[in-house]
């Protein structure tokens, strides 16, 4: 079943994710998007990322949009997802399809879907889609084979998006401070934008895996500490302040510090809120999402700041962005969104941003990550995943019905349900579970001040899901 999750529509290629179902999912969108600007010439972006047959997909998507009359603007090369948003501001599109499954293993492939805002679309669109999906699914039949080439146009997303953040950030104080950056672009649409922006402003940089590679060098291209041993070994050689590190489609980050130590996004988010609005004056509304950190929250209670909670998913806090409700957003999944820039994750940004912090403070990310505990308290994280088991969602739904009064011996002072559910007790301690919107399983999430505190909210919330 072609379904859309918190993040587009994900699966394994040559199972379900097939040339004839991108076809339908297509034709699908042609029609919602006719439907919606019925008396307008539409025009969509695509995009694609560096997997095993995403270009042949791009072009293939463009074939069937060009026989619906739909301008195509394809993409000359593979491109981070956020180069893709701002092509939709600037030319007036009126959505942006974009073939990547982002950090998911490489015989994995998906589509993401952008209304015309630059956003991800939100689910009363990815519902419409879904609906016309079923709709067409058993009668739906493509058999011109040539596309229709005066509805198709080639466009370089690079130069243009590397033009506008060139302002956004501070590279003349990251030169200033001398600072020798590491960067693993993971075989992934960041290279020629991360390592180009800061070659070009002069910035000394040590660079891996710049080429591209479906297999991603036999690893999952996600931003966690196994996948990126080489990045360690590279700022421990050549002594790098820090190292960034980008997804397959470029919108998430992962940030390594002097020591060559991956700093837990959910501490890099918390920096950098704090560095924006302490050191730049920034207020304004401040999200994130159900397992994001409490220390948003105690930055924005520190600052007075209005605080937004929002289920998992980007689009949520593209939505609030879109609304002028903040000015900073943040995911746990390594998503950032600040003011002035896009309503899309943008890891680029997110590591400049890093890198520019770094510089302005005048001290490397292990010393300020220990005034950041120092001042907020410290807080210890862990994400655990359950495969689904038949009646589990029944199980799941009577919790969050009925959820209990204690979880081993800690009183739940609150509850949320925005996401699954999550208690919470003292002291901003908390354990959240919520149905995996990317694979089939319960992701358990739990916070405190303590590793020992975060392992025993931990056991006790398993023992609570029959684990």
């Amino acid at each position: 079943m072609i379904k859309f999750g918190t993040s587009g529509w994900r699966a394994i290629m040559g199972e379900e994710f097939t040339f004839q179902n991108v076809r339908i999912v297509i034709q699908a969108i042609a029609n919602c998007l006719h439907r919606r600007f019925s008396e307008e010439k539409i025009s969509v972006i695509i995009n694609y990322d560096t997997r095993f047959l995403s270009e042949r997909f791009a072009s293939e998507a463009a074939k069937v949009f060009s026989h619906n009359k739909i301008h195509v603007l394809l993409a000359d090369r593979d491109a981070p997802s956020q180069a893709q948003a701002y092509q939709i501001i600037r030319r007036k599109a009126h959505a942006g399809i974009n073939f990547t499954a982002s950090f998911n293993p490489p015989e994995y492939n998906g589509l993401k879907f952008n209304v015309e805002t630059g956003a991800p679309a939100l689910p009363e669109e990815t519902d419409k889609i879904e609906k016309e999906i079923k709709r067409i699914t058993k009668e739906y039949s493509f058999c011109p084979f040539y596309p229709k080439t005066e509805f198709i146009e080639k466009i370089d997303l690079q130069q243009q998006y590397l033009d506008y953040i060139q302002d956004k950030i501070d590279f003349r104080l990251i030169k200033k401070s001398k600072m020798k950056i590491a960067v693993d672009l993971l075989y992934g649409t960041s290279r020629e934008y991360l390592d180009e922006i800061l070659e070009e402003n002069h910035i000394p940089i040590e660079e891996i895996h710049g080429y591209i590679d479906p297999y991603f060098g036999g690893i999952t291209p996600s931003c966690t500490e196994e996948n990126l041993g080489e990045l360690k070994d590279l700022i421990r050689k050549h002594k790098c302040i820090v190292g960034i590190a980008t997804d397959a489609d470029g919108d998430r980050f992962g940030i390594m510090d002097e020591n060559g130590d991956l700093v837990d996004q959910n501490i890099i988010l918390s920096l950098l809120l704090d560095y924006l609005v302490s050191d730049k004056g920034w207020r304004g509304g401040v999200a994130r999402s159900i397992p994001t950190t409490h220390l948003i929250d105690r930055i924005a209670r520190r600052y007075d700041l209005p605080l937004y909670k929002t289920p998992v998913g980007f689009k949520f806090i593209a939505d609030l962005f879109l609304k002028n409700k903040i000015i900073f957003g943040g995911e746990e999944s390594a998503c950032l969104a600040v003011k002035d820039h896009l309503p899309e994750k943008d890891g680029i940004m997110a590591g400049l941003l890093v890198a520019e912090m770094i510089a302005a403070k005048g001290k490397n990310l292990s010393a300020q990550k220990k005034e950041l505990f120092s001042q907020y308290g410290e807080r210890r994280g862990r994400q655990e995943k359950i495969p689904i088991s038949p009646g589990m969602g029944k199980n799941l739904d009577k919790l969050i019905k009925n959820p209990p009064q204690k979880l081993g011996d800690r009183k739940v002072e609150e509850v949320e349900s925005i996401d699954g559910l999550k208690l919470i007790f003292s002291d901003d301690d908390w354990f959240l579970f919520r149905l995996s919107g990317t694979i089939p399983a319960i992701r358990c999430y739990a916070e405190a001040g303590t590793k020992k505190k975060v392992d025993e909210i931990i056991k006790a919330g398993l023992r609570l899901l029959g684990q």
